[in-house]
């Protein structure tokens, strides 16, 4: 018998974590055309800040119904990890963006959008994989997309020692330094927010172990 037959159902949980992947693309795509066209800046950065309010929106009533809920599909303290993680990419992709605007970035690093971009790429993968939570007939799909999330990190990784590797290339000023420095930050953000994307898939996997 399969075994999600025994798991207790209350699909608002999945529902939210859908849409709180499906925000992080949004976030995510923002800070993508904030990188690719590099203009307007303040008008882009707000727009991330209303994302960034939604997700803590959505990650509010998630806890909210946990704590009004009698029955739920796996164990709570993997309800609120996997909740903290979706919030925290959000807080990132978000963050990243506001520090360009606040450190005046004069023009952000290429692997920059490199980044934001593969970001977006593991946040659509996590927005089908949610659905597929509480339908434990589809474990192997689930554990491809969690697969495919890792391998991306593993390609931020390596944009982000190139950005280190190069940062100071050509610096022989203050303010060329600082400049540097600062992007260095906001590009260390948008790999935060790739290790964020991982650690979304982690707890998925643990839930998958839990319930195997």
């Amino acid at each position: 018998m399969a075994l999600s037959k025994f798991m207790p159902k209350n699909p608002r949980f999945s529902q939210l974590f859908t849409q709180q992947a499906q925000n992080a693309v949004t976030t995510a795509a923002a800070l993508v055309d904030l990188l690719n066209d590099y203009t307007d800046v303040e008008r882009k950065v707000q727009r991330l800040r209303d994302l960034e309010h939604e997700g803590d929106r959505l990650s509010r009533e998630t806890v909210n119904i946990l704590a009004g809920s009698f029955i739920v599909p796996f164990d709570r303290e993997d309800i609120l990890e996997l909740n903290t993680h979706l919030d925290d990419l959000v807080d990132d992709i978000e963050e990243a963006g506001r520090k360009l605007m606040l450190y005046r970035i004069r023009q952000p690093v290429p692997q920059a959008l490199l980044l934001a971009r593969t970001v977006q790429a593991q946040a659509e993968l996590l927005t089908k994989a949610m659905p597929l939570l509480e339908d434990l007939r589809r474990a192997d799909e689930l554990k491809r997309l969690t697969q495919q999330v890792r391998a991306l990190e593993d390609e931020a990784d390596a944009l982000g020692d190139e950005v280190q590797l190069h940062l100071y290339d050509g610096v022989t000023e203050v303010r060329g330094m600082v400049d540097a420095m600062r992007m260095g930050e906001i590009v260390g953000l948008i790999e935060q927010a790739t290790d964020q994307a991982q650690r979304v898939a982690s707890a998925v996997e643990s839930i998958l172990l839990k319930n195997a």
